[in-house]
């Protein structure tokens, strides 16, 4: 019935234009839009994810390295460049891949069922060569050393890392999980909410760990500028730290109410009170 409302659409407004009436613009934007292909290829998601991926990690280490070198981008100035590219990113490409950019979100969508498993490997792959690419553009650009790693490692103990690392990651799949997967949420402003939440994690837990929250952002640089103190910090804790955001988001998601009795605001008899 879609297709055959579509094909009844597309015939009206050719018929308009042939019997020498104009059809509206919203009319044109309507028809362009029902007959666009709307379903993305599996080889077209790994694409967006590798894309978005690799400008996620060319921004934010880029931003770092910059610093490093010139010292022209100020520690506030990278957690903003961090916060504006996973938000940039996540507009540009969600409706294509799911703005993933990250394996501990790939990986843990996949075990709360909201990603099917087959495409997990492919999405990873996706994500690292990004970031490896991204990584090696930025030493090539930059001429980064081991000096100027853009990467991350541990500032304080392991300890603190790890535990700076699974406290954000949790923050940050917390909030996916509901601006993403819960039809309560505001899902319009979901990139604005993540690249937030990406901005204020890189404040608070920057200065201990670096404030991966992803693996692939981590093992990029470390592969290109030869630096793997404390790697497996940053593909244990993000993970970890999603694994269990997720898990109370879907906690506190479920209820057995109808939906007529959930909180999705005051209640009418509140108002009717307060007026």
């Amino acid at each position: 019935m879609i297709i055959k409302a579509e094909g009844t659409q597309e015939d009206d407004t050719m018929s308009s234009m042939e019997g020498g009436v104009s059809p509206s613009p919203s009319r044109i934007f309507e028809l362009h839009h029902c007959c666009s292909n709307r379903v993305a290829t599996l080889t077209q998601k790994v694409i967006a994810e590798l894309i978005g991926t690799y400008f996620v990690v060319f921004a934010g280490c880029g931003s770092v390295a910059a610093n490093k070198i010139y010292g022209s981008i100020t520690f506030p100035g990278i957690c903003v460049t961090w916060g504006l590219i996973v938000m940039v990113m996540i507009y540009t490409v969600t409706h294509i891949s799911g703005a993933h950019f990250n394996p501990a979100v790939t990986i843990t969508l996949a075990i709360f069922r909201r990603f099917p498993y087959k495409q997990v490997p492919l999405y990873i792959f996706a994500q690292l060569l990004g970031s490896i690419l991204a990584s090696g553009t930025l030493a090539l650009m930059l001429d980064a050393t081991p000096k100027t790693f853009f990467g991350t490692v541990p500032v304080g103990s392991n300890g603190q890392s790890l535990g700076a690392e699974i406290i954000i990651t949790f923050l940050l799949m917390f909030v996916i999980s509901a601006v993403t997967t819960d039809d309560r949420a505001v899902g319009d402003f979901a990139g604005a909410v993540v690249g937030m939440t990406i901005m204020l994690n890189v404040f608070v837990a920057g200065p201990v760990s670096g404030a991966s929250m992803n693996p692939a952002r981590s093992i990029g640089p470390a592969l290109i500028i030869h630096v793997y103190k404390g790697l497996w910090i940053y593909i244990v804790g993000p993970i970890i730290g999603a694994i269990a955001g997720a898990l109370a988001y879907n906690f506190l998601r479920s209820t057995d109410k109808p939906p007529s009795e959930e909180t999705t605001g005051p209640s009418s008899e509140a108002v009717n009170r307060a007026t």
